[in-house]
This record gives structure tokens, sequence and C-alpha cells, in this order.
């Protein structure tokens, strides 16, 4: 599906609706995560909605997080529950208690956050957790992980369904303009909050968020970008099955195939790509320290290959390099990976 132009704003209707909730239908449960902004309020209406429509269908639980980070968060939790409770869906407000980090509060927020919707999904017996990112979602994140120099996986953005702690993130409104949805609320007249946090400028997202304008006057809007996030995840989809097919081969080479590893020589005939991403994928398995980062990935790539081309084939190992929680070792025959030893621990 083609994302529309950001310029539409348009409410979205009931068959639309449907279209945009299909895919869960035959769902026992949704969690819906809603903040009370206007994207995850248009997401619980729009739900109701398309629910009450149905026979039978999945139940619906609002969840909304009360960060606790500033006054009156929990007078609009709330608010969202009388929007809720008059909807026929059943709320929920789940604190976020503890000590909060001084710094890199965003990330630790959101860890925090779809880590109590896991928790409550997991109570009512829900496997999907829907979230309201829209595609000016999706940009702000593209150009994110543009500015970090993100490798073609991260450029892909979001997915519209993607795994997290045993749980199915689903994003109906990935393609959907955030003025669609406000406009949906406007004729429904339904009232919403905005988190002053979006436009603190003391942290990145809201940034990027104030020079989309700009960008947009250059042909850089939320619907380009959105589209290039939907090519680079093709793109992606189809580099990975041929990593499928590199690691199918490169096992079928290998004598100690039930050792994670490559037969050397078989490696190296493969592109710099597939080699990264095997690489990638074995580390992972490997490893006890989190998915490995793509730059150090490739800084290792290097380092194996040039001691292979400078090999003094005297040696048994070549290199031995720690990645990630995973001991790389390189010999003339074989790159293994194997679980790294313990850190010593120093006084």
């Amino acid at each position: 599906m083609k994302p529309p132009k950001t310029g539409s704003a348009l409410p979205i209707s009931a068959t639309e609706a449907k279209t945009l909730f299909a895919d869960w239908k035959a769902a026992r449960a949704l969690v819906l995560a809603v903040s009370g902004g206007p994207d995850s309020m248009a997401l619980m209406w729009l739900a109701a909605r398309w629910r009450r429509a149905m026979t039978g269908g999945p139940d619906l639980i609002a969840v909304t997080i009360d960060h606790g980070l500033r006054r009156g968060s929990a007078r609009e939790a709330r608010q969202v529950k009388l929007l809720a409770t008059s909807l026929g869906v059943t709320h929920r407000i789940v604190r976020w208690s503890g000590a909060k980090p001084e710094s890199g509060l965003p990330a630790a927020a959101r860890d925090a956050r779809y880590r109590l919707l896991a928790r409550t999904a997991r109570a009512h017996g829900a496997l999907h957790i829907l979230t309201a990112h829209t595609c000016d979602d999706q940009a702000e994140t593209v150009l994110m992980r543009l500015s970090r120099g993100s490798g073609i996986a991260g450029l892909s953005a979001m997915a519209r369904e993607t795994m997290r702690d045993g749980f199915i993130l689903a994003r109906p409104f990935l393609n959907v303009p955030k003025s669609r949805l406000i406009a949906t609320l406007k004729k429904a007249k339904i009232d919403y909050v905005e988190d002053p946090t979006n436009r603190n400028l003391n942290f990145t997202r809201p940034r990027l968020r104030a020079l989309m304008p700009a960008l947009a006057e250059e042909g850089c809007d939320a619907h380009n970008l959105t589209r290039l996030a939907s090519r680079l995840a093709r793109a992606n989809t189809a580099l990975e099955l041929l990593v499928d097919g590199a690691e199918r081969y490169l096992a079928l080479q290998d004598d100690d195939a039930q050792r994670p590893g490559f037969r050397t020589e078989a490696f190296a005939v493969l592109s710099e790509e597939i080699k990264i991403r095997l690489l990638l994928r074995v580390i992972d398995r490997v490893g006890c320290e989190g998915r490995a980062e793509l730059g150090k990935v490739e800084a290792l790539l290097l380092a194996l290959e040039s001691a292979a081309n400078h090999a003094d084939f005297g040696r048994r190992v070549l290199l031995r390099r720690t990645l990630a929680g995973a001991l790389v070792t390189l010999t003339p025959e074989r790159i293994s990976v194997e679980p790294a030893p313990p850190r010593r621990r120093t006084n």
C-alpha cells in the first residue's frame, strides 16, 4: 500500500479503518498503547468503532503508561480512561515507578513503556500490542538513523509488525499522516493532549521534527522518506534471502558445520555485504552482550581480511577478536565463533 501524501487531512472513514485493522481481526485480544496524544487517541477511537461493527472479534485493552515525568500526567491518564469507558474499551493505567536516569531519558522511557505494555498484554492473554506510529514518525526515524550512519536494515525503519519480548508490535497507521488522525478526532469532537516533551529541543526527535518543514520544501517530506523506508525494507528482505542461501552453502562446505563459523576459503569469495550479515547473524546467536553494532562488525571483517591476506601460514591462529560477547578466531582453515570467556573483574 502506497503511503498517502502528508498534505491530505481527510478523516479516516469506518471503511478505511476496517482495512487498517483487518490483519488482527482474528486475535483474541489487542492491547492499545494510548498516551492521550492525538495519534493514540485516534487509535483507540478507530479501533473501538471497528470492533463495534464486528460480530465477535478481539477484546480491546487500552493501556496508558504514566511515566511520572511531568505534572498533569496522572490527570491525562484519567482522561483517557473516561474516553475508553465511554467507548466500551477496557482501560488500565500502569505507572513507571522507581528512579529515572539523568541521561538517556527518552530511550529509558521507551524501554519502560514497552516492558509495561508487555506485562499488561501477558496478564490479559494478548499477543499483539498496537501503537499509533504514523508516517510522520517513520520519516523522523529514517532521519535519526540516517544521521547515525545506519545500514540498509536500520534505514528500513519501523515495520508494520515486529516481534519484541515475545509479543507482536503492530503499527496500523504507519502509512497514515498524523494530520489525518487529528482530522478524525476533530470530526468526532474528541479532545487530546500535546506532550510538551515533543517540542523539547534538548531531544533529538523534536529537533529533527523542527527541520521537517524546510526539508519538505526540498522534496524530503514524510511521504518520500516513508517511501524510502519501504523500498529499503524490500531490498533488505531480498538481501536476507541471499544470506540464507549463503549460510546453507557454507554449511555444506564445512566439515565442522555443527560448530558456529565458516570455512575461511569459502567465506572469502562472498560479497562484502553478505559476509557482514553472516558475521552479524552468528555473533548475535553466540554472543551474550546484545546485538553487535554494524560498525564494529564492519571493522571486524576488515581485520579478518587483512589478517588472511597478510598471513604467516606457519601460525595456527591468524586473528582472535571478541565482539558482543562472542570470540571470533581466524585460522587458515576456518573462522570459528564461540562464547567469549567471562571478563576479568578489576578491583
